[in-house]
C-alpha cells in the first residue's frame, strides 16, 4: 500500500500542533483508491495505480503542514458509503465535504467541474469557457489532470470537442466506465 508505506516512513510531529491527514483505501469496480480527509473535509481521492500519487500526496503534505496517518475519520467513513452507493446507482450527488488544493484557476476548474450535472458531458472549450477563459482549453485539461478527488469533482465527465474521450488521468477504460455507470437512469 503506497500510502501506508509512505505514512509509516513519516517523523511524526512533536506538540499539539500536529496536523494529520487521515488516509484509507477503497476497493471499487474501478480498483483500490487511496483517499484522504484532514479535518474540513476530503482531500484526497485517487486511483492507487497512477504513477503520480506520490507527487500528490507530497504536494498535500506541503500545503496542509500535515503527515500522514492510516486509519478513520467520519468524512472517509462517509465517503466509502458514498461511493458505494454511487456505483450500485443509488447516489448521484456526493454530500461530502471537499477541501480543494491548487492554484486560484485549478480551484475555479474544479469547481466548475462539480457544475455538470450527472449524466452530462462538457467539452474543455465549454469549460474553459465556464471559467471565463475560452481559450484556456489546455490549462483546463492540465487542471483536470492534477484534480486529486477524482468522480466526485467529475473531470471524467469533460470530453474533446469531438466527442472522444480524450485524457483522463485514471486511464481512458475508467472514464468509459464511469460515463457509462452515469448514462444510464437511476433506480
Amino acid at each position: 500500500m503506497l500510502l501506508h508505506r509512505i505514512a509509516t516512513e513519516i517523523t511524526p510531529f512533536e506538540g499539539e500542533d500536529r496536523r494529520i491527514i487521515a488516509t484509507t483505501t477503497i476497493d471499487t469496480p474501478l480498483g483500490l483508491m487511496h483517499a484522504g480527509a484532514i479535518d474540513r473535509g476530503i482531500c484526497l481521492l485517487d486511483f492507487a495505480d497512477r504513477e503520480v500519487l506520490a507527487i500528490q500526496v507530497a504536494r498535500l503534505q506541503k500545503t496542509f503542514s500535515a503527515e500522514l496517518q492510516h486509519g478513520e475519520n467520519h468524512h472517509l467513513l462517509d465517503l466509502k458509503n458514498q461511493l458505494a452507493e454511487y456505483f450500485d446507482k443509488q447516489r448521484e450527488r456526493f454530500e461530502v465535504p471537499l477541501v480543494l488544493s491548487g492554484t486560484e484557476f485549478q480551484n475555479k476548474a474544479w469547481k466548475e467541474l462539480q457544475n455538470i450535472p450527472y449524466g452530462e458531458t462538457r467539452t474543455y472549450k465549454q469549460q474553459a469557457e465556464k471559467v471565463g477563459n475560452p481559450k484556456a482549453v489546455r490549462a483546463v485539461a492540465t487542471a483536470n489532470a492534477n484534480n486529486r478527488i477524482a468522480i466526485i469533482v467529475p473531470c471524467h465527465r469533460v470530453v474533446a470537442s469531438n466527442g472522444d474521450l480524450a485524457g483522463y488521468a485514471g486511464g481512458i477504460w475508467r472514464k468509459q466506465y464511469l460515463l457509462d455507470l452515469e448514462s444510464s437512469s437511476l433506480f
